[in-house]
């Protein structure tokens, strides 16, 4: 009896943790200086900064449904601005989700909130709340990850394009992407530091 709960106290911790671990996992976590020269010449689209192969996490779901349900439930977005131009001119980052397969649109896309000023920036956005989310078959997973440059101007209102681009190039940013799972709460110990 007494191994039998030995066994128990030594498996239960491991359990939990393998549960905990379940609930949510980094998407992506990139730093990076982004230059007008950089927003010019992105391709395939211009004032992109792709988050592909080995930035994007290889371990993610291929199925963001099940057996874990990730796709009913929220996206934790953190940015930290480390350099930006003065000014205080208003800038997002957009983060657009590009599945595998796609349907409609092909694509769906969330984002930071506006910021005027360096510092570190978070929030939750339910993950059937942003833009064209239903455009992706979540069932068959996210192949990269475009995170676009833009200002308080709306969806096209790409940094690149304005004449005083100054105020946008060159920047320093560090964004974050956690999934948590429906239902769970963000650990902000998923974000360590640089």
């Amino acid at each position: 009896m007494k191994r039998i709960v030995l066994w128990l106290i030594f498996l239960f911790p491991m359990l939990f943790w393998s549960q905990s671990q379940q609930q949510q996992f980094v998407l992506f976590d990139v730093t990076f200086t982004y230059t007008k020269q950089d927003a010019d010449t992105s391709s395939p689209s211009q004032s992109h900064y792709y988050v592909t192969g080995h930035s994007l996490n290889p371990n993610r779901p291929k199925n963001w449904t099940s057996p874990v349900d990730y796709r009913n439930g929220t996206v934790h977005i953190r940015i930290e601005v480390l350099e930006k131009p003065p000014g205080n001119e208003p800038t997002k980052w957009t983060l657009c989700y590009i599945p595998n397969h796609g349907q409609g649109n092909g694509y769906g896309c969330t984002g930071t909130d506006l910021f005027t000023e360096e510092g570190v920036y978070e929030k939750d956005v339910p993950m059937t709340e942003f833009w064209e989310n239903e455009s992706i078959i979540w069932e068959e997973g996210i192949k990269q990850m475009d995170l676009v440059i833009k200002d308080d101007s709306g969806g096209q209102g790409h940094a690149h394009k304005r004449t005083d681009h100054e105020k946008f190039f060159p920047t320093k940013v560090r964004i974050t992407m956690v999934q948590v799972a429906k239902g769970a709460t963000y650990d902000e110990s998923f974000v360590t530091e640089n």
